[in-house]
């Protein structure tokens, strides 16, 4: 994906990484992420040669529990379905990924898809975070059942959401549909207002 597609899939909400650093000690704080680079990897676990060579290229296991996640380096893994993952990068990292499955994979019944233009990303981080995300999302997301290293498909009020929670802030990882962004974005931070402590990236 070109930079200016790359810049096209960004929320325009202007929070930079420091300033979402320096926000930290909040309650809570939204912020807007470049979409990271994503490939769509489809494949069956019961081929050897499948599992072995896509996790050499990878430089990790696959995900074989549901909702589970994988990481390496700048490379994350999410369970999407038993022979389904989603593989993110950094961003523009996905062509060359892509390129290495392929070869890597040449002789094997798979499917490699770049998605990386079709999500956008955010981040939400701070005590109250699980309580935001509660008011719209049908999971049960207490700490004993949604733990650091979790990823699900759920709705978010009623959009299309991947969450992938990163630790014990708790800080979340949002992938809303690129389309349903501006949307999702102004009800988090109407959800947010009953929060005393609250950082947000708008201007």
């Amino acid at each position: 994906m070109s930079e200016l597609d790359r810049a096209a899939c960004t929320v325009p909400l202007g929070l930079s990484a420091k300033a979402f650093a320096e926000a930290a000690g909040t309650r809570l704080a939204l912020a807007e992420l470049v979409p990271p680079g994503a490939l769509n990897l489809r494949g069956d676990l019961a081929d050897h040669g499948f599992v072995s060579k896509a996790c050499a290229v990878l430089g990790c296991e696959l995900p074989r529990a549901p909702n589970s996640v994988q990481s390496a380096g700048e490379l994350t893994v999410l369970w999407l379905g038993p022979d389904e993952w989603l593989v993110l990068t950094a961003p523009g990292g996905e062509i060359s990924l892509a390129e290495r499955l392929e070869e890597a994979l040449l002789e094997t019944h798979v499917a490699v898809t770049d998605v990386s233009g079709n999500r956008a990303h955010l981040r939400l981080k701070g005590a109250a975070a699980r309580e935001v995300l509660a008011k719209g999302c049908p999971l049960d997301l207490h700490p004993r059942m949604f733990k650091p290293g979790s990823c699900a498909q759920t709705v978010l009020a009623r959009t299309s959401m991947l969450l992938h929670l990163l630790d014990d802030a708790p800080t979340f990882d949002l992938f809303p549909r690129r389309s349903f962004a501006p949307y999702v974005v102004a009800w988090l931070v109407d959800a947010m207002r009953d929060h005393e402590g609250v950082f947000l990236n708008a201007a």
